[in-house]
């Protein structure tokens, strides 16, 4: 081997080294952050009960999380997620505590499943079949079923059974929330699948070319509305351990969640062109978030500017990863 091919060779590795740093950043930058509050809030914010309760709090976010970076690895992506935990959490919330009282938890756990995937569905159909552009089509949703949340009832539903709201509330031993072993559970599941399973190969294909992965044999039809129904499923999944940590489905349930899904999957690497991003970051994202906002709860920092600040934040990751797509694509054409 020549001197120049062996240069050559370590500067392939060594670009690819740095290129898997960027591509994970999220998790130095989540425990730097960790860190910080960590010092400015000695007493508190190291302390299991607090660690505890900003975990829980980030179960519920991080289904809708999930279902929004499933949807943006197909290329594609889904402003209704919060809209549909709300809406499947209040119907659900209906049928249990005022149409069909004493029906078992595990009923209501189908109901406000089935629910959510029926409205991915919708979704999917209208997306991948109908040819209806995404942003209008679940912008549509978005406003659709937050008011029709309202519609159903301008009054929080409590007297659930539970064992409904075990899932979102209840622990499977002391100090170990069933909502957070969920959490880490489906992004887990899910990471598998994208990975190692035919299905998660063509969600990346699809969201890298749509049109190549159709003319190679793939239904890209089946595809699109298949994580269309995986998101709605995963905000109805949202809904239940939203209305679990709360113990009531509420008519405020998932309003403004689009927003903290959608920045958690982008601060986390998810591309927003698709066919790219590692599930786990999303994860990342999802805790950097919980992280911040418990950190400036507990300084007391008003919650308008928490609100500046998440915007602040979901604005850097976009021109960080918009920095570090522009170094892949010059990296890979030397």
């Amino acid at each position: 081997m020549s001197v120049i091919d062996r240069v050559s060779g370590e500067e392939g590795v060594n670009d690819d080294i740095v290129l898997l740093f960027l591509d994970n950043l999220v998790w130095p930058i989540l425990i730097v952050t960790f860190v910080a509050f960590g010092l400015l809030l000695p007493e508190s914010f190291f302390s299991s009960r607090n660690i505890r309760f900003l975990l829980l709090s980030s179960a519920a976010i991080g289904m809708l999380a999930l279902g929004e970076s499933i949807c943006l690895l197909s290329g594609h992506f889904d402003l209704s997620v919060g809209s549909i935990a709300g809406f499947s959490a209040m119907i659900t919330g209906l049928f249990m505590a005022q149409w069909f009282p004493g029906a078992p938890g595990i009923v209501g756990i189908a109901v406000i499943l089935l629910v959510g995937g029926a409205i991915g569905l919708m979704n999917g159909i209208s997306v991948a079949y109908l040819g209806v552009n995404p942003f209008l089509q679940t912008l549509a949703f978005f406003i659709i079923f937050r008011g029709a949340t309202i519609a159903a009832s301008t009054y929080p539903i409590t007297d659930l059974p539970e064992s409904y709201l075990y899932i979102g509330g209840g622990e499977i031993v002391p100090g170990v929330p069933v909502a957070v072993a969920i959490l880490f559970a489906s992004f887990a599941v899910v990471a598998f699948v994208l990975k190692y399973q035919p299905f998660g190969l063509d969600i990346y294909a699809v969201g890298g070319n749509e049109r190549a992965s159709r003319e190679s044999g793939i239904n890209t039809k089946k595809v699109i509305l298949s994580v269309y129904v995986l998101s709605g499923v995963f905000s109805g999944l949202g809904g239940l351990l939203f209305t679990g940590f709360l113990g009531a489905a509420t008519p405020s349930l998932g309003e403004n969640q689009m927003f903290p899904a959608f920045a958690a999957a982008i601060i986390g690497g998810i591309s927003i062109f698709g066919g790219r991003g590692n599930i786990a970051g999303a994860l990342g994202g999802v805790l950097l978030l919980g992280t911040i906002e418990a950190g400036l709860v507990m300084l007391q920092v008003q919650p308008t500017l928490i609100r500046m600040t998440n915007g602040i934040i979901l604005l850097g990751a976009i021109l960080l990863y918009t920095g570090i797509e522009k170094y892949r694509k010059a990296k890979l054409q030397i």
